[in-house]
Parts: structure tokens; C-alpha cells; sequence
């Protein structure tokens, strides 16, 4: 269960840069979703440099769930964004209970 959760958590991440993009396009869903690759680096994923303690990480998680949703609603069918909405919460809860792997620097 927790290889599949990673799966969809990961995919959920690439969905939230997709529905920035498609959103957008071409120019400022470009930008948007460069400047949401950029923060997830630095503060949220299992490698960054200043990953957040949770709470807080959590939070940022849901707060980028939440407008990638509403990117989905604009962009395109209810349907995409509610799956997705429910995919992502899902996922940012289970990784809580089934944590990712992280990298310590030395």
C-alpha cells in the first residue's frame, strides 16, 4: 500500500503542475507552474534543501491541492478536478500514516 500511495502521490504532483500549466496557457501557466516545481523542491519534497516540518508542509500541500483544483475546474471538466481534489487530499494524508523516504545529508 505504500508503494501505491507513493505512486499517486507522485503522480498528483506532476497533475498539480499540469493543471497550472493548462490553466494558463501558454506563457503565465508556464510560469506558475515553474514557480510551483521550484517551491515543492526547496520545501516540501523528501530531498529538499529546507524541507518544512509538519505541520506546515502539510499545509502548502493542501493550499497548492486546492488552486491546482480550481485550475482543473477552470480549465477544463468538474470531473478531472474533483477526482483529482480527492486523489491528492487522499495521498497527503496517507503519506502521514506511511512516510516517504528521506534523504539525510551528510
Amino acid at each position: 500500500m505504500r508503494a501505491l500511495n507513493l505512486a499517486v502521490r507522485f503522480a498528483c504532483e506532476i497533475a498539480t503542475v499540469a493543471a497550472f500549466v493548462w490553466w494558463g496557457w501558454p506563457w503565465i501557466g508556464w510560469l506558475v507552474g515553474l514557480a510551483v516545481v521550484v517551491f515543492w523542491g526547496a520545501f516540501v519534497a523528501p530531498k529538499a534543501a529546507w524541507r518544512l516540518p509538519d505541520p506546515l508542509r502539510l499545509g502548502c500541500e493542501l493550499v497548492l491541492f486546492a488552486l491546482a483544483t480550481v485550475a482543473f475546474a477552470e480549465a477544463g471538466p468538474t470531473a478531472v478536478a474533483v477526482v483529482y481534489a480527492v486523489a491528492a487530499v487522499v495521498t497527503a494524508l496517507l503519506v502521514r500514516r506511511w512516510p516517504e523516504p528521506v534523504v539525510t545529508r551528510s
